[in-house]
């Protein structure tokens, strides 16, 4: 899903990986996934074509995490991309960033981030997200 602002890490892995492929930077530096961040993978995340640039043996997966003023205790989770889409269609602004996952190695890096959500309107007051009662 494509959003407002994007901002490409490309380059920066690129150069860390140059780094690490060199000897400048070692293993243990970036192949230091969470147990978070794994767990979120193997739950959330969606599996890409791509080998693992370190260890070249499991295909890298993507999680995306979202942020959010509006979005109260959702902000800081992991969504998928179908999840993604539906809060675009019903959601003020947020933050979504995007990282690439081993879950062999543990390779880990910010891949991108952007916006989606409505585009506030200056003046319009900001839309009001129904919340579940305990019982629903």
């Amino acid at each position: 899903m494509l959003g407002r602002a994007v901002v490409d890490y490309s380059l920066r892995r690129r150069s860390l990986l140059a780094d690490v492929h060199a000897g400048r930077t070692g293993l243990l530096e970036v192949c230091d996934a969470s147990p978070y961040l794994t767990r979120a993978a193997k739950h959330h995340g969606e599996l890409t074509e791509e080998p693992c640039p370190v260890c070249r043996n499991q295909r890298l997966t993507m999680v995306n995490y979202v942020y959010g003023d509006a979005l109260g205790p959702v902000a800081g989770q992991a969504k998928t991309q179908v999840e993604l889409a539906r809060m675009h269609a019903m959601q003020d602004e947020f933050a979504v960033y995007s990282v690439e996952v081993c879950q062999g190695c543990g390779w880990n890096h910010l891949a991108s981030s952007y916006v989606l959500g409505a585009v506030p309107e200056p003046g319009r007051a900001p839309r009001k997200t129904r919340r579940r009662a305990a019982t629903d």
